[in-house]
């Protein structure tokens, strides 16, 4: 079955919250190789500003992962998993995710384009902190290869 067209402009229910946690940080921050002492210090954290350890750039595909999930169990969806290549992938930030934050997130499918035989879907996840403020926005795009 080909990607459904009609997922364009859907949107999925708001996910669980999401309790960031320092160590879930630490352990992200060294599985990317981070040395940033911001990632690992409360001590330099707090002197940087921050209440808490601050997470890597990319720890916001943790949270974007529980969108991306509904999106790949929708039924009519016409994505099968195995025929699935993460192809790009951007976050734009309002403000740093930090150990403490309790995070919400919805995904909305913003484009399907159908491209020799193979579809590329681009889903826009609006990552959202418990005051309802934005922290930032993760748009992906994946590549799902057609049946030939």
């Amino acid at each position: 079955m080909p990607v459904n067209p009609a997922l364009t402009e859907r949107a999925f229910p708001v996910t669980a919250s999401y309790l960031v946690g320092r160590e879930k940080v630490r352990e992200f921050a060294r599985a990317v190789f981070s040395t940033n002492p911001l990632n690992f210090s409360v001590e330099a954290a707090q002197t940087a500003g921050y209440a808490d350890v601050v997470a890597p750039p990319t720890f916001a595909i943790v949270v974007q992962e529980l969108t991306l999930a509904q999106l790949l169990a929708e039924e009519d969806a016409g994505i099968e998993l195995t025929h699935v290549v993460h192809g790009e992938q951007r976050f734009d930030y309002a403000r740093p995710i930090v150990a403490g934050d309790e995070l919400t997130a919805q995904l909305q499918v913003t484009s399907v384009k159908t491209l020799g035989g193979n579809a590329m879907v681009v889903a826009e996840t609006t990552i959202q902190d418990a005051a309802g403020e934005h922290v930032v926005t993760a748009v992906s795009t994946l590549v799902v290869r057609g049946d030939a």
